[in-house]
């Protein structure tokens, strides 16, 4: 803490101490003000204007410092200066202390608050700036909340200090009449409670509820504005259709036929989306292979003279194929229809909110699911037409293996593929324009990433931009500005794969037409319950984001299915507290919440607890002793922040920390969990016992050594 907050605590425990120790509260007490109302009232005959700005002064005082007195004092204003007088004077006085009582508890406390909520008080802060003036304005309506704990708890939360004091000018009006009103009979009151009557209490609480209803009528008027011009059907056919069959599409269906209701599912190309077909499924069916190449070649540290094996890449790629038709069946046509889902192979057309044409019919429902997913970035690179570039839609119909290939992109997808087909026989050049790659992911990570793939063949060019493609001579080459020296380089290649992200699909089914919204990423805008600018029209996955994986798609689709069907009576905003990820290359990379990286960029506070794997048994036995459990803690707390995992089956024992993390519970409820010997689930158990060692409590433990020694005799 500063000196300025020290001095700022002082003086705020000096004034606070004072008004006890002189036992000020003595005189703010109902029976001693009608006992000096009689001299009070000649005071303020004989002295108007300074007895009026030392009440002023006073009730600031009193309302700043948060201390009991408040509703006394305004009593007292009434019965003092009459209705009009009492009523500017407490109104003006009551919205500055309250006001400066909000910026002591900012000052003093929002760091405090921030550095131990990070990310949650972020999500608070977005609700305030959204709707915090009206949640405040009901607040001051209704007496029965205390005044100073809203305004100590305004204070955490970035509400603008003249939003607060405006809103608290108005807010405060009708108790401040009431309660000046009820001064000017100040010596027929028995008690404080005689002020408000139950029936009182009511009017306000309609009246706190006033803004609530007001915002709900201004959704309505903001909807009927939306929905004007276009015709709403008087009977729904369906209860939802859904857009697209990826995993969100899939589970949106699914959800609402699991409720019984009428949904039906529409997907122009094939089940299952870009996951089973070009992405997840076949990914990791060709890294499967890549490892087993891998292995074999270091058949010699598991005691087997050195195999050489000789690489089918076209039974490598039809084996992908194999088991892309072995998934398939999960998310096939026939499935769903026997989950109750109807299915329609075609290409939909949103025509208008409640209506959606297929194959020339027209159905009519309630709501819309739309998860259309992405495709892969195909940039406006000179040249890019002469090399007929790879994506991961197409990269999977090779059948002969690249003996060069170059990778442009450093991120996930690019990562797995350029060490698969490196390991497979091909001599991977991989491109990338950053200083290195895995850019989202800590510096630690990312350069055990790259330090393997260099030990596995690839040739990494970093800071490295693609100007242009240039076939010479039939010879394909990429023409890169080297960033370190401005230098041109020249790199020859056989086949191009372009990993350098993905664009959300937002053509070709209505969007432009009922002028949904797209954000300047190119993803459609949606609200926190997934809605797009049509309260009944949702969208999921890829094609809204924010993040492009398949299982935030299943995530997202929970809530969109459920807001779609049940909005009317109630509606969840969607949680993205605890997303995780991987990466599958060797070592895997895999994630959740915070890093170092990201903490430091949010100025969060927090705590490193680290064990390396490659200490581990189970590790050292299958010669996977490499790599490191990484955990961000809140200091001094076992409250678990973020964590990040290098090494064998990464995504696999991240999954231990997202259940930690999504309920609630710290690093001791992992430690105090019993996991199973030899496992690499071990190295969680582990990392748990580092941080316990680490806030060991180093007093009793003396005192405790002291005991067995005195046990000794």
């Amino acid at each position: 803490m500063n000196s300025r907050k020290l001095a700022l605590m002082g003086l705020i425990l000096l004034l606070a101490g004072s008004f006890f120790v002189f036992d000020v509260g003595h005189y703010l007490s109902l029976d001693a003000i009608k006992a000096q109302q009689a001299a009070l009232n000649s005071q303020v005959l004989t002295n108007p204007w300074l007895a009026a700005g030392l009440f002023f002064l006073l009730y600031v005082a009193v309302t700043a410092l948060s201390l009991p007195g408040a509703a006394l004092m305004t009593l007292v204003g009434g019965a003092l200066f009459g209705l009009f007088g009492g009523f500017l004077l407490v109104s003006f006085a009551s919205t500055l202390g309250a006001t400066l009582a909000m910026l002591i508890s900012r000052f003093m406390l929002r760091d405090w608050v921030q550095a131990r909520l990070g990310q949650r008080l972020s999500a608070i802060d977005q609700g305030i700036a959204r709707e915090g003036a009206a949640y405040l304005f009901a607040l001051r309506l209704v007496p029965v909340f205390p005044f100073f704990l809203i305004n100590l708890a305004m204070g955490l939360t970035k509400l603008p200090a003249r939003t607060f004091w405006w809103v608290s000018q108005l807010g405060m009006l009708p108790g401040t009449l009431v309660y000046v009103n009820a001064g000017r009979e100040l010596g027929q009151l028995q008690s404080l409670g005689d002020i408000l009557s139950p029936g009182l209490i009511g009017a306000f609480v309609l009246l706190g509820l006033l803004p609530l209803i007001s915002r709900k009528a201004l959704d309505w008027v903001k909807a009927r504005k939306v929905y004007a011009g276009w015709d709403k059907p008087k009977v729904f056919e369906r209860n939802m259709v859904v857009i697209g069959a990826g995993s969100g599409g899939l589970v949106s269906a699914y959800i609402a036929a699991a409720v019984k209701a009428k949904v039906t599912l529409i997907e122009k190309h094939k089940m299952g989306g870009d996951c089973l077909n070009t992405g997840c499924v076949p990914s990791k069916a060709l890294i499967r292979s890549a490892k087993l190449a891998n292995e074999m070649s270091k058949a010699e540290q598991l005691g087997f003279k050195p195999i050489k094996a000789e690489v089918d890449f076209a039974a490598v790629m039809q084996r992908v194929q194999r088991v892309v038709a072995a998934v398939e069946p999960h998310d096939s046509v026939a499935r769903y229809t026997g989950l109750g889902v109807e299915v329609i192979e075609g290409e939909a057309k949103i025509t208008s909110p409640w209506t959606v044409e297929v194959n020339g019919q027209s159905l009519s429902t309630r709501a819309i699911v739309i998860a259309s997913g992405a495709r892969p970035l195909v940039p406006k690179i000179p040249g890019i037409e002469q090399v007929e570039p790879l994506t991961s839609d197409n990269v999977w119909n090779l059948r002969e293996q690249p003996k060069r290939l170059l990778v442009l992109g450093g991120g996930p997808i690019g990562c797995e593929l350029a060490q698969a087909f490196q390991r497979l026989g091909s001599a991977v050049t991989q491109v990338e324009m950053l200083e290195r790659l895995l850019i989202r992911e800590d510096p630690e990570a990312s350069a055990a990433v790259m330090a393997s793939l260099r030990q596995d063949g690839v040739e990494l060019r970093l800071r490295h931009k693609a100007m242009r493609f240039e076939v010479i001579e039939g010879q394909r080459q990429l023409v890169c500005l080297n960033l370190d020296d401005d230098s041109e380089v020249r790199i020859g290649f056989d086949q191009v794969l372009l990993a350098l992200g993905r664009v959300a699909n937002v053509k070709g089914f209505g969007a432009e037409e009922l002028q949904l919204v797209v954000r300047p990423n190119g993803t459609l805008e949606v609200d926190e319950y997934l809605a797009t600018r049509f309260p009944n029209i949702y969208a999921v996955g890829d094609v809204t984001g924010p993040y492009q994986f398949t299982h935030t798609s299943s995530h997202q689709a929970w809530y969109a299915a459920v807001n779609g069907l049940f909005g009317g009576l109630k509606r969840f905003k969607v949680d993205y507290r605890v997303i995780p990820w991987a990466t599958f290359t060797d070592p895997e990379v895999a994630r959740v919440g915070l890093n170092e990286l990201e903490a430091t960029e949010q100025g969060i506070p927090y705590e490193v607890t680290r064990f390396g794997i490659d200490d581990l048994d189970r590790a050292i036995a299958d010669e996977a002793a490499h790599g490191y459990i990484k955990v961000l803690s809140v200091p001094g707390k076992d409250r678990i922040l973020g964590v990040t995992i290098v090494g064998e089956h990464a995504g696999d024992l991240l999954a231990e920390y997202v259940a930690a993390m999504k309920h609630g519970h710290g690093l001791n409820k992992v430690l105090g969990t019993i996991h199973i010997y030899p496992t690499l689930a071990e190295a969680n158990k582990a990392v748990a016992g580092e941080w316990k060692r680490a806030h060991a409590p180093a007093g009793l433990l003396r005192w405790v050594a002291r005991f067995h020694q005195w046990r000794l005799g």
